[in-house]
């Protein structure tokens, strides 16, 4: 199968499978968000317990690899059913959320810190921490 296809050609081909299989009424919003929560827990489960080390090393190759790669195809496959549902465009939306997240984080105070949602919200992750520890 060619992994050249576009996303509207991957979404046009998950409306025609569900279509013909007359799923089209149980593919709402919730239960396709349900779904998606659902696909993306096993996802974590492939991931669960084993260290950093471990999950890279399991999901590079072998057997492990081939689990953890259907786990994202299944949540890529409800994503895009979620969005053609809503006619939300995907690569729109994505396009957006980096350029709102590129005002939110400027570089200068947040390159190399993990930021908490909470200290986006109070300001605290803007004020500046001086310089960067060195590893």
């Amino acid at each position: 199968m060619p992994s050249d296809q576009n996303l509207d050609a991957l979404t046009r081909r998950l409306k025609d499978f569900a279509e013909a299989r007359q799923w089209s009424r149980f593919h709402t919003p919730r239960n396709l968000a349900m779904a998606l929560g659902g696909e993306v827990g096993e996802l974590l489960a492939e991931l669960q317990w084993l260290s950093e080390d471990e999950a890279v090393e399991l999901v590079r190759a072998g057997p492990h690899r081939e689990r953890v790669v259907d786990e994202v195809a299944d949540v890529a496959t409800y994503l895009l059913r979620f969005c053609d549902v809503l006619d939300i465009d995907l690569v729109q939306a994505v396009a957006r959320r980096i350029e709102q997240n590129e005002q939110r984080l400027p570089v200068q105070h947040v390159t190399g810190r993990a930021v908490r949602t909470r200290e986006l919200q109070d300001g605290s992750a803007l004020a500046d921490r001086g310089p960067l520890p060195t590893s």
